[in-house]
This record gives C-alpha cells, structure tokens and sequence, in this order.
C-alpha cells in the first residue's frame, strides 16, 4: 500500500506511487469530450474512470455530506464521487478522486474543500483529492499536466465539440438506431490513435480530422420530417450532464425533439476573454492581457475551422465568439461574467436567430448567477422576440422529475402549435402571391 504523505498545509498529496497503483475516479459532465480527454491520460500511465452513475442514492450522499445551501452541482458530483468510493466496486484505499478546480468567483472553486470536508466527515480522509487546473492552485508529484498532455486536452476539446455538435443534428434521423452512438466511438478511436503517433495536433492535421468527423456523420443514413428543435442553456453542469439534468437530451429524443446544445468551445473562449475585460475594468499588467488576446484568437481559428467543416458538411454551425458579443450588445455588459455571465444569454439569442426559438433554461438550485442571466432575462427577450418559446427548468434535490418533464412537455405542446401557425401564415402567403 502506498505511503500517505501530506505537505505542509497538511493536505494529503497524491504520490508517484499512487500514479502506479490507484484508480482515479472522476464525475462526468461531457461524456464526449471527458471521455476523450481520460482515455489521453491513460495513455500517460493514469488509470482513470468517468463516473456515468445515475440514481437518487447520489443526490442522497450529497445531502449527507454537503450543507443543503450548496449549489446543486456541488452537491451532485460529491455525492456522486462518495457513492462510487462507497459502493464496494473499488477498494477504498486505492482510488483517488479528481475534480475541476476554476479559481474564478464561482463556488465550483471550492468544490475541492467541500469534498474534502465530505471525506472527513464520512471516514475517508485517506483518500487524496487531485485538484484538475491551470491556475497553479494545487500540485501532485504523482499528477503532472505537462505541455503535450494539456495540447492534447484542448484539441480533445475541440474533437469533443465537433463530434456532439454533428451527432446532434444525425441522432434524432438515424434509420438504424445506435448507428450514431458507434460512429462516435469509432471518431474517437480514430484520434486517439492520431495523437498516440504525434498526429492530429497541429492546425493543419486538426482541420482535416474536423473533415473526418464530418464525413463519418454525414454518411449515417437518415430519414423523416424535420422535427422540433429544442436549445439546452443554463449552468454549465446541468446544461451538459446527463445526471445533473435527468437525461434531458435523451427526453427530449424521446418525445420527438431535435436536441440543439451549444457547444464547450464558447465558454473556453469566455472565460480567456474574461482575463482580458478584467485589465479594462479594473486594470492590471497589459502583458497578461496580451497573452491571453493571443490565446484567444488562437481558440477562435480553430473555431472558425470548426464551424467552416461543418457549413462544408451540409451541418447547420453554429456562430462565432464573435457573433455571441454582438448579439449581446443592448442587453448586458461584458463585466457580467460570473458563472456562464453574459454567455447565457447570449446563446439563448442565438438560438433564437439561428431558427430555434424553443429553449430549456436549465436552472440549478444555489447557482445566483445563472438565475439572474438565465431566467432573469427571459422576459426581456419574450418582449423583443415574441415567438421565443423559452422554459425556465429548475433543478435542485426536492425537484420531482416528472414535474420537469411535464413543463418541458407544455413547452413543446407550444412550441409545436407554434410552428402549424407559421406553417399556415406561409401556405396562405403562397396562395396570395400565386393568385396575385
């Protein structure tokens, strides 16, 4: 068994002896792009599993463990860590646990002490906690991001966006159900292969892999009527995670709903972005702000190239960074960037002129933030957009289910009388402009 060591603060640290021994369980919130990202790590040597539990035990141990005044998404991805260390599947004194730690004015930034408070609290303090960053908050000598681990990260991000992005717009057509679901699988194959041999991460290699997966996608057969598009917004773990937000995405297919879901790299460019509203608001070293323009823009090709492959494709793409900012302008200001910020609304209006007004507004218990820019502006955008169809889905430990489910129903019921009334204004438009 490895040595527990602890540094000064008398954290407990993950060794190089651990790295050797131990199973690192992590909670998903991107299946797509986290799967990716693990299966780049266990190529380093880490043994990793992304957590895909889902039941009410989860949320049970997270009440448990975790003060009720917590934020939902802290409140599940502890209780969904402590389940697993919990279940008898793992021996106890040989995993460790890995969680996203921002360093921003969010409460995710301390998800890490609550989780450690939690271990204490249910006798497992043995068990040491790895903090996932770039801000130099927490290091482990047994886990190192070095430069080609965090390259591959980002383009795993970039795969990941793309790959969901498409599959979306396939999924609710497939004539051979679950032909999507080993399309993804044989993409993801294919580009771990790719960065296993040093390839598929320069600009050049990642826009011909951009091409790859949209050919992959755009060769699955599809039949039937366009059905109703649906956007999932909201706080960033809810608005992705299959636990957090119930299987909406697969609710949504089930009731006969195109899921519409803005992808990861928008928030990645928000976030670098925000370093630099900060040295315009409150001052602070230029160079910092330059670094991270540089970065930016770095981010945003990819993305242009992301979004040129897909329109190559015949895919509906999404905007551009640059898109959302000015669709924002009027409603908020820049400043407003704590949680998802402005960016919520933003995606909300691009939904909306994109030719999908019918929008779930994921709203989870605890997240202030995300209520102000999330349902706090629904009424603002009802008035300059009438025909926006827009619910706003609360998510916390007391929420039942099938009330959600029953309120998303009513919004698609709308959302599909909706789209017979502007079916019929265009019938009637045709008939007059051919008897004119």
């Amino acid at each position: 068994m490895a040595e527990l060591i602890y540094d000064k603060t008398g954290r407990l640290l993950f060794t190089k002896e651990m790295k050797e021994e131990y199973t690192i369980l992590f909670p998903t919130m991107l299946p797509v792009h986290f799967g990716l990202i693990a299966r780049v790590l266990e190529r380093e040597g880490y043994k990793l599993e992304m957590l895909t539990t889902n039941h009410r035990n989860i949320v049970d141990e997270g009440l448990k463990y975790v003060h009720n005044d917590t934020c939902y998404p802290a409140l599940l991805v502890i209780g969904q860590l402590i389940d697993a260390v919990k279940s008898g599947k793992y021996d106890p004194h040989k995993v460790a646990l890995l969680i996203t730690q921002t360093g921003g004015g969010c409460r995710a930034s301390n998800y890490i002490h609550l989780l450690r408070k939690a271990l204490v609290k249910a006798g497992l303090e043995y068990i040491p906690v790895i903090s996932l960053n770039l801000s130099g908050l927490e290091h482990n000598p047994g886990f190192k991001l070095n430069l080609d681990i965090i390259r591959k990260a980002i383009f795993g991000l970039m795969y990941g966006d793309i790959i969901v992005q498409t599959a979306n717009q396939v999924r609710p057509y497939e004539v051979q159900a679950g032909q999507t679901e080993q399309t993804i699988e044989a993409v993801q194959n294919h580009l771990l292969e790719e960065m296993s041999k040093g390839k598929g991460l320069s600009f050049k290699s990642m826009v011909e892999n951009f091409d790859h997966i949209v050919a992959a996608f755009k060769a699955i057969p599809v039949a039937g009527e366009p059905k109703v598009r649906v956007g999932v917004v909201g706080e960033i773990y809810i608005k992705y995670s299959p636990l957090g937000n119930n299987n909406l995405e697969q609710f949504l297919l089930s009731e006969g709903a195109e899921p519409v879901v803005p992808g990861l790299t928008d928030f990645i460019i928000f976030k670098i972005y925000n370093r630099e509203v900060d040295v315009d608001i409150y001052g602070g070293k230029w160079a910092k702000k330059t670094a991270c323009a540089a970065l930016r823009h770095y981010v945003e090709k990819c993305q242009r190239a992301m979004i040129d492959a897909m329109k190559r494709g015949g895919f509906r793409a999404p905007g551009t960074f640059q898109d959302l900012r000015r669709l924002i302008q009027g409603y908020l200001g820049e400043g407003n960037k704590m949680g998802e910020g402005w960016l919520l609304t933003a995606e909300m209006l691009e939904l909306i002129h994109s030719g999908t007004p019918n929008i779930v507004c994921t709203q989870p218990f605890g997240c202030l933030p995300n209520h102000i820019v999330g349902k706090g502006m629904i009424r603002k955008l009802k008035d300059d957009y009438p025909n926006s169809n827009i619910v706003a889905i609360d998510y916390d430990p007391g929420a039942t289910k099938i009330n959600q489910e029953n309120r998303i129903k009513l919004m698609l019921a709308n959302a599909r009388a909706l789209a017979r009334q502007s079916a019929q204004a265009k019938e009637v438009e045709r008939e007059e402009t051919v008897h004119a």
